[in-house]
C-alpha cells in the first residue's frame, strides 16, 4: 500500500512510515526490473524515491556488472534537449529502466552476433586457410576444406586468437561455439583442436575502420594486438574436446559485450601434423550467440580518456528509411550522430550480406573433390 490512514485522519506514505534505510533495503531486495517499474508508478513519492535513489541502475549493474563502466547516461530525441540536475536524475531513470528491461527479457532470440572477422594471431597458408573461413557453418564449400590454421608450433602450449566484430556495439553474450576441424585428406583423420578456450569481450581503441578485416598474408596482425583494445570481461577457460562437432562454452552469467570485438583465445594445442611434427590448431566455424540492443542504446567511448555514454533512442526501432536520409537542421545534434551511425551499420551489413565468407579458387575445383595435394596446413 502507498499510504495508510491513521485515527485523525491524516494519511501516511508508507515510505515515510517504515523510514528512508527500510525502505531502500526492502526496494535493493527487487530482482525483477518490472517489479522495480511497477514500484515506481504507485505514486509521485514512491516515482522520486525511485529515480533519486537511482535503483534501476544499481539493478542492471547486478544483472551485468559491465553497465558500471558507464560514465553518463543519455536520452537521445530528435529535439535538443534542455538540461537540469533534475532532468539527469530522470534521464537516468528511463535510460536504466528501459535497459533492465532489455537486458532481462527473452524478447529477443539468441542468435550469432559475429558480423565480421578482424584478425587472426596466426595464418599457416593464406588465402586458403584464412579466418574468414570460420564465418562458413560449413567445413567444405565448393568442394574444398573450409577452415582456419594457425601457423605450426613446435611447443604445445603456444596459444591462439580469433577476433571478431559484432554486429552491435552492445551485446548480450550468452555462450560462445567452436568447431575443431577435422582433417579428413590426413591420413588418419586427425582434430587439430585446443586443448582449452575462453573469451573476451570489449572495445577497439583504434580509429574507425582501422580494425577492418586486411586481406594480406598477415592477417591484420598489427591490428588485433592487445594493446589496441580495452577487454572489459574475460570468461573462464573451458576444456575443449578433441571432437569434430560444434562445442558450446556457456558463459557463468549473460555479459554485457561493450564496444562490440570479441576475442576467442584457443590455449594450448594437442594435435602433430605428421609432414612437419609440428602443432596447429584448426577451427571450421565459429559462433558467439546472444542478443543485439540496438538500436533503441548504443554507446559512445571515447579515448584516450576510456569514459562511456549510454544513449537510449526512445522508438529507434520504428525510424523510417526517410528519417534517416533526409536530416532536418533543427534535429539535435545526439540525432545527426544517430543517423550517422544508423547510415554506417546499413553499410557494414549490406557489404557483409553481399559478399560474405571470401573463398578462393583454382582450376582443380571444376574437378571434383579435395585431394591431399590440393590442402596443406
Amino acid at each position: 500500500m502507498e499510504a495508510m490512514e491513521v485515527e485523525d485522519g491524516a494519511r501516511w506514505d508508507f515510505l515515510d512510515w517504515v523510514g528512508h534505510d527500510t525502505s531502500s533495503s526492502i526496494f535493493h531486495l527487487l530482482d525483477d526490473p518490472a517489479d522495480l517499474a511497477r514500484a515506481a508508478a504507485v505514486s509521485h513519492s514512491w516515482r522520486r524515491f525511485v529515480i533519486d535513489n537511482g535503483f534501476c541502475k544499481t539493478l542492471c549493474q547486478r544483472i551485468c556488472p559491465e553497465v558500471a563502466t558507464f560514465t553518463r547516461a543519455v536520452v537521445v530525441t530528435r529535439s535538443p534537449a534542455r538540461g537540469s540536475e533534475s532532468r539527469a536524475r530522470d534521464a537516468d531513470h528511463a535510460v536504466y529502466s528501459y535497459l533492465g528491461g532489455a537486458l532481462a527479457s527473452a524478447a529477443k532470440p539468441s542468435v550469432d552476433c559475429i558480423l565480421r572477422c578482424i584478425g587472426a594471431s596466426s595464418t599457416d597458408n593464406f588465402p586458403e586457410e584464412t579466418i574468414d573461413n570460420t564465418l562458413e557453418p560449413s567445413d567444405r564449400v565448393r568442394h574444398r576444406a573450409s577452415y582456419w590454421s594457425s601457423g605450426g608450433h613446435d611447443d604445445p602450449d603456444a596459444p591462439e586468437s580469433l577476433t571478431y566484430r559484432l554486429n552491435s556495439d552492445l551485446c548480450v553474450v550468452d555462450e560462445f561455439r567452436v568447431q575443431p576441424f577435422k582433417a579428413y585428406f590426413q591420413p588418419g583423420d586427425p582434430i587439430y583442436s585446443a586443448k582449452a578456450v575462453r573469451i573476451r569481450l570489449g572495445h577497439s581503441k583504434l580509429a574507425p575502420g582501422a580494425e577492418s578485416f586486411v586481406t594480406d598474408g598477415n592477417e591484420n596482425l598489427g591490428a588485433i594486438a592487445d594493446e589496441n583494445y580495452m577487454w572489459m570481461y574475460t570468461s573462464p577457460e573451458f576444456p575443449m574436446l578433441q571432437e569434430n562437432v560444434l562445442q558450446t562454452f556457456k558463459l557463468p552469467r549473460p555479459v554485457l559485450c561493450i564496444g562490440g570485438v570479441v576475442k576467442i583465445e584457443l590455449l594450448g594445442r594437442v594435435q602433430k601434423q605428421a609432414t612437419d611434427q609440428k602443432y596447429y590448431i584448426c577451427v571450421s566455424h565459429a559462433q558467439v550467440i546472444g542478443r543485439s540492443l540496438s538500436p533503441e542504446f548504443m554507446v559512445d567511448i571515447s579515448h584516450p580518456a576510456d569514459y562511456s555514454i549510454l544513449k537510449y533512442l526512445p522508438g529507434a526501432s520504428n525510424v523510417r528509411v526517410e528519417d534517416i536520409l533526409n536530416g532536418d537542421p533543427k534535429d539535435s545534434t545526439e540525432w545527426h550522430s544517430l543517423v550517422t551511425r544508423y547510415r554506417q551499420m546499413r553499410h557494414m551489413a549490406m557489404v557483409n550480406m553481399l559478399l560474405g565468407p571470401v573463398h578462393f579458387m583454382d582450376e582443380d575445383d571444376d574437378m571434383g573433390g579435395v585431394t591431399d595435394d590440393d590442402v596443406y596446413m
